[in-house]
């Protein structure tokens, strides 16, 4: 409900969000940047760019017949884990756009033995199906990571993303003047957002994690401070005899906190159990949150 409620609350001020995907990949992408032009090396070729090597894109065209009998089959057995443009699913599978597998897989060598469990000790079950069929998933899967324009962003999967526009506009009002306009302002910090950021997924990326834009733009701001401008994680240290500090947090655990003053020096308390007592102030929790 929460969640679904931040959702809305973008929606007053004219962000347009899209339905975020849960579960990033495990493996990390084999490179960072654009790809253009082909490269050399590497199972079935690649493209290179400034940000290198990106294995298993350049690979011959697929056969449309089992592609689209893959997608179908993918459907029906995949989406739920992996999302429907692969970028992982409700149920918390991983994001096959950064799968070392999918992005390196030819022939369905390195998709269809996980298809059949092995790697089910991770947490993907087997799926049964025949042999045939998981050749046609991982065919439909290639199809898609073919699409790539450049590492980390997603292609196009051939289906219809969900309405960006969702909810009650005045309950997002509500939401936004109740949680939100302490720190941030649709005359100031927000204005044009949805403008300077045209990409929906990028957009609520963004809004999601407190990220772009910094500092309060033109007037209307209302006085409130810009949050992305002070992300600094602050604790309070409260002593049993009473004594407050405060400082910057540089680490906390079971055992120890140590906390950076204004004038520069660090001071380290023992924790046993509650004691000291320490409030954490993260002006980011929130968006976390």
């Amino acid at each position: 409900m929460r969640v679904k409620l931040y959702l809305r609350a973008a929606v007053a001020f004219g962000v347009m969000v899209f339905a975020p995907s849960a579960g990033m990949g495990q493996e990390p992408p084999p490179g960072g940047g654009a790809q253009t032009g082909p490269g050399q090396g590497g199972r079935g070729g690649g493209r290179r760019g400034g940000g290198g090597f990106v294995p298993g894109q350049q690979r011959p065209p697929g056969d449309p017949a089992q592609i689209e009998r893959g997608k179908a089959l993918y459907g029906i057995n995949c989406t739920g884990c992996h999302g429907a443009d692969l970028r992982g699913g409700d149920m918390g599978g991983p994001n096959l756009l950064r799968s070392q597998a999918a992005l390196s897989d030819v022939d369905g060598e390195l998709i269809v033995p996980i298809i059949n469990g092995s790697r089910q000790s991770g947490g993907m079950p087997a799926i049964p199906i025949g042999a045939d069929d998981a050749k046609a998933i991982a065919a439909f899967v290639r199809s898609v990571e073919a699409t790539i324009g450049r590492q980390g962003t997603p292609p196009s999967a051939g289906v219809a993303p969900p309405s960006i526009v969702v909810g009650d506009a005045r309950e997002g009002q509500a939401y936004f003047s109740a949680r939100c306009a302490i720190c941030h302002s649709i005359t100031g910090d927000l204005q044009g957002i949805a403008s300077q950021i045209p990409d929906a997924k990028v957009l609520q990326n963004t809004w999601v994690t407190g990220g772009g834009r910094g500092g309060r733009r033109g007037g209307g701001g209302g006085g409130a401070p810009d949050a992305a401008s002070n992300r600094t994680v602050t604790a309070t240290v409260i002593l049993p005899s009473g004594e407050r500090v405060e400082g910057r947090l540089l680490r906390i655990d079971d055992f120890l906190v140590t906390v950076s003053l204004a004038d520069g020096t660090e001071r380290t308390f023992r924790r046993n159990g509650d004691a000291p007592k320490v409030e954490i102030h993260d002006p980011m929790k929130v968006h976390r949150y």
